[in-house]
């Protein structure tokens, strides 16, 4: 996969006897996208998989801001685990990448960055039309 499919981000973090604060600013400073779009999964047993599609066009940076989680990325001819489990550590999923979030950690919280609103249509949920979409246009 190449990275404008997918690519983990290091956000900057501060910290001092407080504490620490991380930074992850949008319109191309950290995120490489204006953000339009904050969710945030958490209380996901470590069996549960969630996720379980691509999308057309929106952009997304995942950001296990609590414990950690694993991320199944597909760009339909490859597939790469990738373990979050710092809050300064972001990755980063363009369009068109199948994505599977699983092995919660019982703290978890997942926090999504997304460039676009919630527009359904744009949403590939069976995995072998994303297939076929991905090599029919490669």
């Amino acid at each position: 996969m190449n990275e404008d499919k997918y690519k983990v981000i290091e956000f900057k973090e501060y910290g001092d006897e407080r504490g620490n604060l991380v930074v992850a600013e949008g319109s191309g400073f950290d995120v490489p996208f204006d953000i339009r779009r904050v969710f945030y999964m958490y209380g996901s047993d470590p069996d549960i998989k969630r996720g379980n599609h691509a999308n057309k066009y929106t952009k997304f940076v995942l950001i296990n801001v609590s414990g950690s989680s694993k991320v199944l990325v597909d760009d339909g001819f490859k597939q790469e685990v990738i373990v979050l489990d710092k809050p300064r550590m972001g990755l980063y999923l363009g369009p068109m990448v199948w994505k599977e979030m699983y092995d919660f950690s019982p703290d978890s919280v997942l926090l999504v960055l997304a460039s676009e609103h919630y527009i359904e249509s744009e949403y590939i949920r069976d995995y072998n039309s994303f297939l076929k979409m991905v090599r029919d246009a490669h």
